[in-house]
């Protein structure tokens, strides 16, 4: 019976998170409020708080979340240094002469910007103020122009280097020894950052060439909606190569660089996230956008994002050690094990409540809080630990689309002209809600799209 006080701890911090109250402490207040109370009337063991000490000092050692302020530094300096302008310039002009090239240069920006960043919310903002009022002008459907923008701007969540899958490494690789302790397993293997940046690779591109193709059957199914840019506004052909190879080449090297010394086994997470905030520096004095101004804004921007990152993490740590003082673990365990399907009813169900958090809390909440929760108890089940981290991101980027309450679609809100309603927002994500869908049920139909790149290249 004990246990069931577990489900209202739960309810209770969604309550109040609800109710407006800042994430971390939200978390971390409703957990020692619970545990005070259970203490008091004999319900809860106080032993368990003991562990906090320690898991502050774990988070304080992680080495792999030194990564999170270092890649938030590298995407705001880089936005910062206005790449994002002269990308989508030069990719206009690229796609500008054919029917639907607006959005598939916003598309292709988008991943780019995904590559660079790994922010969804500075993402959809930027890519909403640049290309929202030029597809406008130019005649897009707002519906079109809308749904291109929020789901490309989502790109962020699933795209390496991704500060969503940098958090989610760190949690699914204790998942994955929790879940072999749980089975009397003790081996060294873990899974690591770079097994999930390899793992998304795949689907992330698929995604991207998904998106683009919807917006070329647009172009012919309603050429209306997705005009070509007007030959007297293209700009000459002829500069075209040497302006895409000059605007092209810097950030694709950089990422290339990040990336390719994480996939090739040269460099961790963390020292590749440092070359990267680097490159981007260097990038912006080549650009000559760097001061001591710019500087001091990226500085402030990385602090805000890293301190909520991690004082969210700490809030959580507190609430989830509450959770399994009252036997909240076991619950979850027993109410999955007995769903009918097995292993994959199990999965079905937390994917659908995960979708359905993710109207309301943020990625980092559920990574911090659901999915150190439900995650041992799938890889015990026997999921790929990998595939399971890719299936997670993608649910959440997902929800992030998803009316009402998708946060893609509140930044967009934020930025988009009044004449833009609402529901024209919210019915253009509607295909690319689809497509992300149809990619989950690829994904869960072919786990090899995530798992075979980590299996080729670390065997």
């Amino acid at each position: 019976m004990i246990e069931y006080l577990s489900l209202f701890l739960f309810l209770a911090a969604v309550l109040v998170l609800l109710m407006g109250y800042s994430v971390a402490f939200s978390l971390a207040g409703t957990g020692l409020l619970f545990a005070a109370v259970g203490a008091a009337t004999g319900h809860f063991d106080a032993v368990f708080l003991e562990a906090i000490p320690n898991r502050l000092i774990g988070i304080m050692n992680n080495e792999v979340l030194i990564a999170v302020p270092l890649f938030v530094f590298m995407g705001v300096m880089l936005e910062k240094s206005k790449i994002a302008e002269e990308l989508l310039d030069t990719m206009a002009s690229l796609f500008g002469p054919i029917r639907g090239g607006l959005g598939i240069s916003v598309t292709v920006v988008g991943m780019l910007l995904a590559a660079s960043t790994g922010i969804v919310g500075a993402t959809v903002v930027t890519m909403g103020l640049l290309s929202l009022p030029t597809m406008l002008r130019r005649g897009y459907d707002p519906q079109v122009a809308t749904g291109v923008i929020c789901a490309s701007g989502t790109l962020g969540q699933i795209i390496p280097p991704s500060i969503v899958l940098v958090l989610l490494g760190d949690v699914i690789s204790s998942a994955y020894q929790q879940a072999q302790i749980d089975q009397g397993i003790f081996s060294p293997e873990t899974v690591t950052v770079g097994d999930l940046f390899l793992g998304a690779l795949i689907p992330g591109l698929l995604l991207v060439l998904a998106y683009i193709l919807y917006l070329v059957y647009k172009a012919v199914a309603a050429p209306e909606t997705v005009p070509a840019i007007p030959e007297e506004d293209r700009g000459s052909r002829a500069e075209l190569p040497g302006k895409v190879m000059k605007v092209l080449l810097p950030p694709i090297m950089l990422i290339g660089l990040v990336l390719g010394s994480i996939l090739g086994g040269l460099a961790t997470p963390t020292e590749a996230a440092a070359v990267g905030a680097v490159g981007a520096i260097v990038l912006s004095i080549f650009k000559r956008s760097f001061n001591l101004k710019v500087l001091n804004e990226v500085m402030r921007s990385t602090t805000q994002v890293s301190s909520m990152v991690f004082i969210i993490l700490v809030g959580a740590s507190i609430f989830s050690l509450v959770f399994r003082g009252y036997g909240g673990d076991d619950l979850v365990r027993e109410f999955l094990t007995d769903l009918p399907g097995g292993m994959w009813g199990a999965l079905v169900v937390v994917m659908l409540v995960m979708f359905l958090l993710g109207f309301f809390l943020d990625f980092i909440e559920i990574t911090f809080v659901v999915v150190p929760i439900v995650a041992p108890i799938l890889l015990t089940m026997g999921l790929d630990p990998v595939w399971l981290g890719i299936m997670i991101a993608l649910n959440l980027q997902t929800s992030f689309l998803t009316p009402p309450f998708g946060f893609a679609l509140f930044y967009l809100r934020g930025v988009a002209p009044e004449s833009i309603a609402t529901m024209q927002i919210y019915k253009g994500v509607i295909p690319f809600i689809v497509i992300q869908l149809c990619m989950l049920g690829l994904l869960a139909a072919w786990p090899s799209l995530a798992t075979w790149l980590p299996e080729v290249v670390y065997g």
